[in-house]
């Protein structure tokens, strides 16, 4: 059964803004869905790394791919320890101080020892989900990959059990006497929004004349909604 609510661990407990903070696991899954990119953090040789990806939730079980080649995919998969941030910007926040400006956003980070999938079907589903988070639609209509780009693609599953969540949204927080007028309370302050709307279509210039483009691009919803 699915668990209804973040249960926090040490690393995962949220101290500094707690009041921004999310229990609900189904505002973890509303933050991941709505996301295109996430970053993969882990540590090799020593280092730190940090890995932008394309990324796919399926239940509780987050999927990220790569290639196999990549050494930090490999090391990824051998057991490491893997955190994985998606941040979505949803505006600047003015504030009368400078002190107090801030963004509203929303984000989800996932701790956890990602589990590498060797198996054609669970390769394939996984690759489903990223493909059909990424592009909608996609999966079925173009064709799958061959043996040899199966083999060339590494994909991890990570479980979605140990999680975070921080959303902040609304107008700026005010020092009481910034907002007496003789002081700074003239001044203007407020949210700009940031909105995200996707462009017209550009055909390939391989494209033969006549093949339209299908309903599953142009319909595409706006992303980070």
């Amino acid at each position: 059964m699915t668990q209804q609510t973040l249960s926090p661990t040490p690393r995962s407990t949220i101290r500094r803004g707690k009041d921004r903070a999310r229990t609900d696991r189904a505002e973890l899954y509303a933050v991941l869905d709505a996301g295109l990119i996430c970053q993969l953090a882990f540590v090799a040789g020593g280092s730190p790394i940090v890995v932008p990806t394309g990324y796919g939730r399926d239940g509780d079980t987050l999927y990220v791919h790569g290639s196999t080649g990549a050494a930090s995919l490999r090391t990824a998969a051998a057991g490491a320890e893997v955190c994985v941030n998606v941040t979505l910007l949803d505006g600047i926040v003015y504030s009368r101080a400078v002190f107090h400006h801030s963004v509203n956003y929303r984000s989800a980070t996932v701790h956890g020892v990602a589990r590498q999938l060797t198996e054609r079907a669970e390769k394939l589903a996984a690759l489903a989900v990223i493909t059909d988070h990424l592009a909608p639609g996609s999966w079925e209509y173009a064709r799958e990959p061959t043996k040899l780009e199966l083999a060339k693609t590494a994909v991890l599953a990570l479980d979605l059990g140990e999680a975070a969540v921080k959303i902040r949204s609304g107008p700026p927080g005010e020092d009481p006497d910034d907002l007496v007028p003789a002081r700074n309370g003239s001044a203007w302050a407020g949210v700009l929004p940031l909105r995200r709307t996707w462009g017209e279509p550009v055909a390939c210039p391989e494209l033969p004349d006549g093949v339209a483009v299908p309903a599953h691009v142009t319909g595409r919803a706006d992303p980070y909604r």
